[in-house]
């Protein structure tokens, strides 16, 4: 006669796999809601999913497959060029909250290289939060801007955005917008998606593009409209399906034209920010200008890289570089209104020099070596909207983006790496 009594219901649940395939979906669960609402359930995220891991009742079976996985390897050299970087750093006390700081470049694929996979109805329902999730914040945030429409157009006259409304900061919902419209229409496509979960995605992802387009935020509209000139490329050349890439085409030409002219919060911003670029190529006042600082900055980020080609300055000491340069070439800029690069290329060419900047390329570009990378629409859609949108910001430098790109970043690719290697099944996987 089995028994019933708690220890035994754990044990089977260990032996049996679920255990760690339930702690890694707790682990995403929580690193969605945290995305979205709860910073603190980002922390707790990767050490529920390194749990995950120990759990595996075949841990054992699993680690060859995790040391040789590439995309693993990938984000482990990027700890380690932080590491490097501690024998000429030069703050201590930044590099080692630093080392702490990245720590899920370790933990995040490691959870998922590890720990029993997650079935397709779990993925598809993680999926569905983050893209769900993200439209009902999204609706919430528009709602604060229908209360005081004036009081927004103000903010972008001076370079302002509204956060969400979770205070999510505005770059960074913006690409999480794109993200779950995309995300969305592709799991609408799931085999798990039921006529009223199609509904909800689709709806939700609408909910997701017209946010973005009324609040006008300027990184959001980039990667969504680069991501939709891919797609209707992709659809031209790899799948031959002209009508579909003529009907991308044409909205790809007729949506930016549309919002500008029924969208006052657009032309606002597109008026501001042709502002700002002329501010800049005029040398004139920048203080007050939020593109024309970024573009010092970047011309002071190119100075700083080119004295220190190979290594840089290294991560701790990047900000104590820019702010020197900005001593000896300061632009007009006060000193409480110089800002970092903003470009995430750019950052690692001054805090790894071009070491850094190829460790990163290989980062972004090196899981599409892989056929079961290419073939994954998901895998692809995450890169380029995020490696896009790292070219008009430093991402990773707010804690919001770096868990934002590594969650993803294991969620997708570590997984789909895995499951492209034979392993040995397991119950709670066949589930």
């Amino acid at each position: 006669m089995m028994s019933n009594s708690p220890a035994s219901v754990f044990r089977q649940a260990y032996a049996d796999g679920r255990l760690s395939q339930y702690l890694l979906l707790l682990a995403c669960v929580a690193g969605v809601v945290g995305l979205l609402a709860a910073r603190a359930l980002v922390a707790i995220s990767p050490l529920v999913g390194v749990a995950a891991a120990l759990a595996n009742p075949q841990l054992r079976q699993a680690v060859p497959g995790w040391l040789r996985s590439s995309s693993v390897w990938l984000l482990a050299l990027l700890y380690g060029l932080l590491l490097l970087s501690g024998f000429y750093t030069t703050a201590w006390d930044v590099w080692r909250h630093e080392l702490y700081r990245q720590l899920p470049l370790i933990g995040v694929p490691l959870a998922f290289a590890l720990a029993v996979p997650l079935s397709g109805r779990q993925r598809f329902g993680v999926g569905v939060l983050f893209v769900v999730g993200l439209a009902l914040v999204g609706a919430a945030t528009l709602g604060r801007y229908l209360l005081d429409p004036a009081g927004f157009i103000s903010l972008i006259n001076v370079g302002q955005n509204l956060p969400s409304i979770t205070r999510i900061f505005h770059i960074h919902f913006s690409i999480m917008l794109a993200l779950a419209f995309y995300f969305g229409l592709l799991l609408s496509r799931s085999q798990w998606a039921t006529p009223i979960w199609r509904g909800l995605l689709l709806a939700s992802a609408a909910t997701a593009a017209i946010v973005l387009h009324v609040l006008a935020y300027r990184t959001g509209l980039l990667v969504f409209y680069v991501m939709l000139l891919a797609d209707a490329v992709y659809f031209l050349l790899v799948r031959r399906q002209l009508l579909i890439s003529l009907a991308l085409l044409l909205l790809l030409a007729g949506g930016p034209l549309l919002a500008y002219r029924a969208l006052p919060s657009v032309r606002e911003r597109v008026t501001n920010t042709l502002y700002d670029i002329e501010q800049f190529q005029q040398g004139r006042d920048l203080n007050n200008y939020s593109v024309a600082r970024r573009l010092a900055a970047w011309e002071t980020a190119r100075t700083i890289a080119t004295n220190n080609p190979w290594l840089g300055v290294g991560a701790a000491d990047a900000y104590d570089a820019m702010m020197r340069q900005y001593e000896y070439q300061d632009f007009g800029i006060r000193p409480e209104n110089r800002v970092m690069i903003h470009n995430q290329y750019l950052h690692y060419l001054i805090s790894g020099g071009i070491t850094g900047v190829f460790l990163w390329l290989l980062v972004l570009l090196g899981p599409l070596a892989q056929p079961s990378q290419r073939r994954n629409p998901y895998v692809g859609h995450f890169l380029l909207i995020l490696g896009t949108a790292m070219l008009v910001d430093s991402l990773l430098e707010l804690q919001i983006g770096f868990n934002l790109f590594v969650f993803l970043y294991g969620f997708l690719i570590v997984a789909t790496e895995r499951s492209s290697q034979p392993t040995p099944p397991t119950p709670a996987r066949a589930a």
